[in-house]
């Protein structure tokens, strides 16, 4: 029986969004800086905004949603820029200009978001021969946003947004389920991922055939951390690790 898997080789591949596919981190990066330009435009003094704008993307950073509180994912990033306006400047901002801050940011990054046309050609390449599958953390009405915004849902056979169960990578549960989504074995499958807490870990937890990092910044392996069956700078280079995969 392990000898009939093996011989299947790599029938699907499950892709990471955020950094992956899409340079989710090059467009916060644009979509600050538009947020910086309208605060030019206030009272806000000059000297203040750029650690107005950091605190932001700190309370992003460490950000803990839980949507059965009752609360929007937009309410409470309107908050993050309220108590950022709040914290900076020492005193209670106007509730409109933290409003005005999220929807910049919000609306510029969503724009900013594309799948070149260099990974559009190779996600309609690969799925002439593999079974592709979306698997992306995070809250439910931020990612299917970005999906929708990216317009990509139509390259994938299954697209899982983890907010939309109970648990997200590296938990094995939410591999399990695109296994049998797409109707396919662990052994079948390689992850690809920029996260290697999350996409490598979960695809090694979840038995797949290989995992594949992507590693656009050169970083260093950090100590301690699961290793990759493959690294490569772009999610482009990857047919390089499917040839490589095919003579194993």
């Amino acid at each position: 029986m392990c000898n009939m898997m093996e011989s299947r080789g790599v029938l699907s591949i499950i892709f990471d969004l955020d950094n992956t596919l899409v340079d989710t981190a090059g467009a916060g990066r644009f979509a600050i800086q538009k947020v910086y330009e309208l605060l030019t435009s206030t009272p806000v003094l000059e000297s203040h905004i750029r650690d107005i704008c950091e605190c932001y993307l700190r309370k992003l950073h460490h950000e803990s949603f839980d949507p059965s509180e009752g609360k929007s994912i937009d309410s409470v990033r309107i908050h993050h820029w309220y108590e950022a306006l709040q914290e900076t400047q020492g005193t209670d901002p106007d509730p409109d200009l933290a409003n005005s801050c999220y929807y910049t940011w919000k609306n510029t990054r969503l724009q900013a978001l594309t799948l070149s046309p260099e990974v559009r050609s190779l996600l309609e390449e690969l799925r002439k021969n593999y079974k592709l599958l979306l698997l992306t953390n995070g809250d439910t009405q931020t990612q299917w946003e970005k999906i929708e915004a990216v317009r990509c849902e139509g390259l994938f056979s299954v697209v899982v947004v983890g907010g939309d169960h109970p648990e997200q990578k590296p938990a094995h549960s939410i591999f399990t389920h695109c296994f049998k989504s797409a109707g396919v074995l662990p052994q079948d499958c390689i992850m690809v991922g920029d996260s290697l807490s999350t996409d490598i870990q979960g695809g090694v937890n979840a038995g797949v055939r290989a995992t594949v990092w992507i590693n656009s910044d050169c970083k260093s392996l950090p100590q301690g951390s699961v290793t990759p069956d493959y690294t490569i700078p772009s999610v482009l280079n990857l047919n390089d690790v499917l040839a490589e995969l095919m003579l194993k």
